[in-house]
Order: structure tokens, then C-alpha cells, then sequence
């Protein structure tokens, strides 16, 4: 069991060396429906070394597998995901009946590594919850938009005396990126001391996010980058060249093929 400190949460998490292949949501091929335990399989299938997945907190406080806020998109029903429980949330139809548990999302993937992005303050205790109960902290990456909500998930992992490999939110991201616009890379290396790895969009508009600056600032402060979402395979293979350490894909199958050659 990874306690704070020993150091192997990280070593754990970002094997096996080489480029590393993130499958964003699963692999969602053949009519799979993404984020659930079936499109995870076909991705560690295809080669994918780690997972992406979401996590949301049903109205009784269990944290589900789940990208929206609402069931419209996935299952065609107007309803905030908060709102229903889990119990009836499996009986609203086919599609939410598939909606696993980050519970049975660990079990029945005892091996796979997880990135974890999650998406409301009333899934960080769940989230944590899980984890500690799988003593998966050297398989999990925990991540948000929020650096509030990570901070605080994290906080209560340190709490139970785990340490996660974690990812910076928006507003570290922004301010490390204008560290690389100045050309101080001490400051990058203060602001990125808490965090292991930057998931970053590779178009991102008005940000040149694949700047060489900003991939040596990162080398040098010891951060692995990750590119999302990436789906044409041969950007996979620029931005590899360009120095990212792997890629956020909806195609792990193309990414594999790509990038282990």
C-alpha cells in the first residue's frame, strides 16, 4: 500500500516507460458506450497503457463513471446525474443501466491505471473513498479543471496518508504557462512542485501550448505532458517528436499502432 512519502505512487503510475497512450473515456468502437468498464477492456485490449475516465456523484453519494452533468446526451433524459440515485439511475434504461461505479471500475480492472478527472465537489469524497478502499493510489492519477477540487481530494488522500500522481487544473496551467512565456524557469519549477504531469489541449486557441520551451521547462522540473484530445495519427507522432511524454485519444487503436513503431 503506497503511504505519503514513499515515493512510488509515481514510479507505479507512469510505467511502463515509453510513450504512453491515455484512452479518453475507453475505446468506444462497435456501438461500446464510453466510460464504462466494456470500453475500458477494448482499450487495454487494443495496448492503451492507461485509462481516462470522469467521475460524478450520484444523489446518494456514489461516485460514478460519467463525462455530463446531465443524462441527455448519453440516455436521452433531461435529468441533472446528481439528481438520481444510483439505484434508480441502473433502471432508467440500457444506457444508464451500464453508467459502473469508480468501486466497480477498480475491481474489475485490478491492474489498469486510471486517470481520474473529477468533475463536481460532491464527488471528491466518494472518489477518495474508492481509492482508499482499492488501495489503488499507485494506480490512479487524480485531475480537474478545478485546482479547488483537486487540491481538496488531494489533501484528503494525504489525510489518509496516501500519495497520487496528480495533474494541474486550469488556473496552475495558465499561470505556468505564462512562466514560459517569460523565459522563468524557476518559477515553473515553484509553481509545478505539487504536480507530476500536464494534460494539455494541443490546440488550444491564443496558447501555443506546444511551444519547445514549454516541453524543456517541463523536462527539466521533472513533469510528464500529455496532449488531448488526439485522434489523427499523425499529430500523435508530432507531438511525440516534439518531446510529449504521450497522448489523450478516443482511438487507442491508432494510437498503438502509431506510436509503438
Amino acid at each position: 500500500m503506497p503511504k505519503l512519502g514513499a515515493g512510488l505512487s509515481q514510479l507505479a503510475y507512469f510505467s511502463p516507460s515509453g510513450t504512453h497512450v491515455f484512452a479518453h473515456r475507453g475505446l468506444c468502437l462497435d456501438g461500446i458506450q464510453e466510460n464504462t468498464v466494456a470500453a475500458f477492456s477494448a482499450a487495454l485490449e487494443a495496448g492503451a497503457t492507461h485509462i481516462e475516465t470522469d467521475v460524478q456523484a450520484t444523489s446518494d453519494g456514489v461516485a460514478v463513471l460519467f463525462h455530463d452533468d446531465d443524462l441527455a446526451r448519453i440516455a436521452g433524459i433531461n435529468r441533472d446525474i446528481c439528481d438520481v440515485n444510483l439505484s434508480d439511475l441502473r433502471k432508467l434504461n440500457a444506457a444508464t443501466a451500464q453508467i459502473p461505479t469508480l468501486d466497480e471500475a477498480l475491481a474489475a480492472l485490478p491492474t489498469a491505471r486510471f486517470n481520474i478527472d473529477i468533475k463536481r465537489s460532491n464527488a471528491i469524497a466518494p472518489t477518495v473513498a474508492a481509492i482508499i478502499k482499492h488501495s489503488a493510489a499507485d494506480r490512479v492519477l487524480v485531475s480537474s479543471f478545478s485546482e479547488k477540487r483537486r487540491k481538496t481530494a488531494l489533501r484528503a488522500l494525504s489525510d489518509a496518508g496516501f500519495r497520487v500522481a496528480t495533474s494541474a487544473g486550469m488556473t496552475k496551467i495558465l499561470a505556468l504557462y505564462l512562466c514560459v512565456r517569460l523565459g522563468l524557469l524557476g518559477g515553473f519549477r515553484s509553481l509545478s512542485r505539487e504536480i507530476d504531469a500536464l494534460q494539455i489541449p494541443f490546440d488550444q486557441k491564443g496558447l501555443a501550448l506546444t511551444h519547445p520551451r514549454l516541453l524543456n521547462f517541463a523536462a527539466a522540473s521533472g513533469l510528464r505532458v500529455y496532449y488531448w484530445v488526439v485522434n489523427d495519427a499523425a499529430k500523435m507522432h508530432e507531438l511525440v517528436e516534439l518531446g510529449a511524454d504521450g497522448i489523450v485519444t478516443d482511438r487507442a487503436d491508432v494510437a498503438v499502432a502509431k506510436l509503438r513503431h
